[in-house]
């Protein structure tokens, strides 16, 4: 559902999130190796979310990326998809046709679009500080 893309930014959020919570700021390698994401998209993502102000770097021997963890409780997984997918993962058909609506549905048009919903409500709740706390507690991974 999400491009790789994105999966990767969500990943590297998490990652980066965690780290914060112990006032640390992580360099890319760091991301990179902790979150199982490809070195050239883990950079082209992070300059994405941080024109989003979603992270925060800085330059020099003690810079890093990082996120206010106030910040954190205020930042849904849907700011991160959007800022990197848009909301075509709203819009887009299921089977992935140009044009699909409710007028002239694709086969699975009225399944998609309750999961459509539910996922975008999924987004919608979930914050980076809940998804940093689960990976935190040890209840969930990002590498396998």
């Amino acid at each position: 559902m999400f491009s790789k893309a994105c999966e990767y930014g969500i990943k590297a959020i998490i990652y980066i999130a965690t780290q914060s919570l112990d006032g640390k700021r992580v360099k890319i390698g760091d991301v990179v190796e902790n979150s199982g994401s490809p070195a050239a998209f883990t950079g082209k993502v992070l300059g994405t979310l941080t024109k989003h102000n979603i992270v925060h770097s800085l330059t020099g021997p003690n810079g890093g990326f990082y996120i206010d963890p106030a910040q954190m409780k205020r930042i849904k997984a849907s700011d991160i998809v959007f800022a990197i997918d848009g909301d075509s993962i709203y819009n887009g058909c299921g089977l992935g046709l140009a044009e699909c609506d409710s007028t002239d549905p694709c086969p699975i048009h009225d399944r998609f679009v309750k999961v459509r919903n539910e996922l975008k409500k999924i987004l919608e709740t979930t914050t980076v500080y809940d998804l940093a706390i689960g990976l935190k507690s040890g209840k969930t991974t990002l590498v396998r």
